[in-house]
């Protein structure tokens, strides 16, 4: 579980996030959405501690960030940027990364570690491209090639910055399917989403920021019911009736009906 408590940051005298306090449960995938320059990827970027507060706490399993060292964070929380280099390296090399937490000093996988590459390449379905280079797949096999890295690295919470950016959506899709599944191994997943229709279609929960602060937390259901998403997006949203099935009509505020 992550919990943040009181939360500001600013970039230079620029207040980017104010008092944002939300928790992150294990077992559950979290989206944090919001419009443009809301702060989410800074708000991501606090949780995997590549930035500090000014003030707040944040807490992983109920023990605050400054007591964790860097191995055993590692050991416990993997981040997915949306922005990262191509390394001229295989499919094998890559998911290699995500065992370095656990290596000795030789960087040498033992054979416990190469059986953990094998199982989260095998989750996405990567095990006919072990040696092909990064460079020569396609988006979408490229990001199932990062989560098999975070499926590796084998931490209880994981983190990602928009990973179903510039995917045809039967990848996106099939992101959002794998993200569930590892939620639904017990990790606690949250991602930056831009796209409303794959956080209420996938996620348990949303963390909606708006002007740097959050303006709720919950499930799909309680942010349509509530009119947070109405409010902070400009929109109309409302749950489409279907018995069974989580689907939701999202329109302009002044336009006609459109499903999505």
């Amino acid at each position: 579980m992550i919990e943040l408590k009181g939360l500001d940051f600013a970039y230079g005298d620029r207040p980017v996030i104010q008092g944002a306090s939300a928790i992150f449960k294990k077992g559950e995938l979290w989206a944090i959405v919001g419009p443009n320059g809301s702060g989410k990827t800074t708000l991501l970027r606090l949780m995997g501690r590549l930035l500090s507060p000014a003030r707040g706490t944040l807490f992983m399993d109920g023990k605050p960030y400054f007591q964790y060292g860097r191995r055993e964070f590692a050991r416990r929380l993997a981040l997915l940027p949306q922005s990262r280099p191509t390394p001229a390296i295989s499919v094998w090399d890559l998911v290699c990364h995500g065992r370095f937490p656990y290596l000795d000093l030789s960087r040498r996988l033992t054979r416990a570690d190469t059986e953990a590459v094998r199982r989260a390449i095998s989750s996405v379905g990567m095990e006919d491209y072990t040696a092909r280079p990064l460079s020569e797949l396609s988006g979408g096999e490229r990001q199932r090639a990062y989560l098999a890295l975070l499926l590796a690295q084998d931490t209880p919470c994981i983190l990602l910055d928009e990973p179903t950016t510039y995917l045809d959506i039967s990848s996106q899709f099939a992101i959002m399917e794998t993200l569930r599944r590892m939620s639904g191994e017990g990790r606690c997943v949250a991602a930056v989403l831009h796209d409303l229709t794959l956080a209420l279609r996938f996620c348990d929960g949303l963390c909606v920021l708006d002007g740097g602060r959050v303006a709720a937390c919950g499930t799909p259901g309680e942010m349509v019911e509530a009119g947070i998403l109405d409010r902070v997006f400009k929109i109309r949203c409302e749950a489409a009736g279907i018995p069974g099935e989580r689907e939701y009509i999202i329109r302009p505020a002044e336009k006609g009906p459109k499903k999505l």
